[in-house]
């Protein structure tokens, strides 16, 4: 491996100058994810292209290989779940402000709420459905949230995940495609499953009060940073810091350069390297999947013994991220930064 980087510029071991990053996100930063486009990947997350109104799923190396000689793949005509949530009236709890996309999928976690994803359907109630993502509070939602929601479709066995494509979707390709595309719209026969109030989805966080983290957070930055940085400055900023270990997993180049150079509203022009770094994290790591998908033991953040994490990725069976016997609480940004300040699940309301 030594010998082939040090041909012509890949020297010093280094990795190749021209890696954009982990692929669901670098797909979308290049402008590789456009409406009513087909994407096809060696990666089960590949579903989070579905945000741009794009067919996007993952498949096998021996299906990747037919694809690339024939240019054609079979795949069967899938059902369609439509997901309906609507935006709870203003001048109510305000804690619909502090949850994300994760939140909102990830609540079916917490044993107290049947009225959520997985908790309505399952784990395996989307088996090779496609999960249609409609509603006043999608259309509100960044297009990094949405990605983070078709992103986990596959926990529910969802063979796609989708968002229709709107003005947010065309905003974010402005700059980053000339490529012609044709956005596609599912039509009035998908069967759904109305969530009329986001109230549902607060988490029960008095349930996990009582467990500590014995060993380390681990950020993994799925996106461009736009869950609203504004909200982590108070949580890492003004003298606090981390009571335990504190990972930092940028997943593309970009994203390094954005922690490192934009700054962060309110924080007195700090950038959120800088605001990390006092808080006591540990140095970014380069942009990776890192222990997300486990790994051998010398990767990044990886559970090298039985102890527990809180993370921002998106699996956590056992082994996961390591050790068969570590335990591993998915969490939203909020949710970890605020943990990694008192060394127990805590919720991010306290701090917020």
């Amino acid at each position: 491996m030594k010998s082939y980087c040090l041909v012509e510029r890949l020297i010093n071991n280094l990795a190749n100058p021209d890696y954009k990053g982990v692929c669901h996100v670098a797909l979308a930063q290049e402008g590789h994810c456009r409406p009513g486009e087909v994407l096809l990947g060696t990666d089960s997350h590949t579903t989070s292209a579905g945000a741009f109104g794009q067919f996007a799923t993952g498949i096998g190396n021996t299906d990747a290989a037919f694809i690339l000689g024939t240019g054609k793949i079979l795949l069967k005509a899938s059902q369609h779940i439509s997901f309906n949530y609507m935006l709870k009236p203003s001048g109510t709890d305000n804690i619909l402000n502090t949850l994300t996309a994760g939140d909102r999928f990830l609540s079916h976690a917490f044993p107290f709420e049947s009225n959520v994803i997985i908790g309505e359907i399952s784990m395996s109630g989307a088996t090779y459905k496609t999960m249609e993502f409609v509603g006043t509070t999608i259309e509100s939602l960044t297009m990094e949230e949405r990605m983070t929601l078709c992103n986990m479709v596959v926990e529910a066995g969802g063979k796609n995940g989708i968002v229709a494509a709107d003005r947010t979707t065309y905003k974010y390709l402005e700059d980053k495609t000339s490529t012609p595309y044709e956005p596609i719209f599912s039509d009035e026969k998908a069967r759904q499953v109305l969530f009329p109030s986001q109230l549902s989805y607060i988490c029960n966080y008095y349930y996990f009060l009582s467990i500590a983290i014995k060993v380390y957070i681990l950020f993994w930055f799925q996106a461009q940073y736009r869950f609203d940085v504004s909200k982590m400055e108070p949580l890492v900023a003004k003298g606090k810091t981390v009571k335990l270990p504190t990972f930092l997993v940028p997943a593309t180049q970009k994203v390094w350069m954005d922690i490192y150079t934009l700054e962060v509203p309110g924080s007195g022009g700090k950038t959120c390297s800088k605001i990390f770094e006092e808080a006591g994290c540990d140095p970014l790591a380069s942009p990776s999947c890192a222990a997300c998908m486990g790994g051998p033991r010398d990767t990044y953040g990886r559970l090298n013994e039985p102890k527990v994490c809180v993370s921002t990725t998106n699996r956590n069976f056992p082994g996961r991220m390591g050790h068969i016997e570590g335990q591993v609480y998915l969490a939203s940004p909020y949710t970890a930064a605020a943990s990694a300040l008192t060394g127990f699940v805590t919720d991010p309301r306290k701090f917020l």
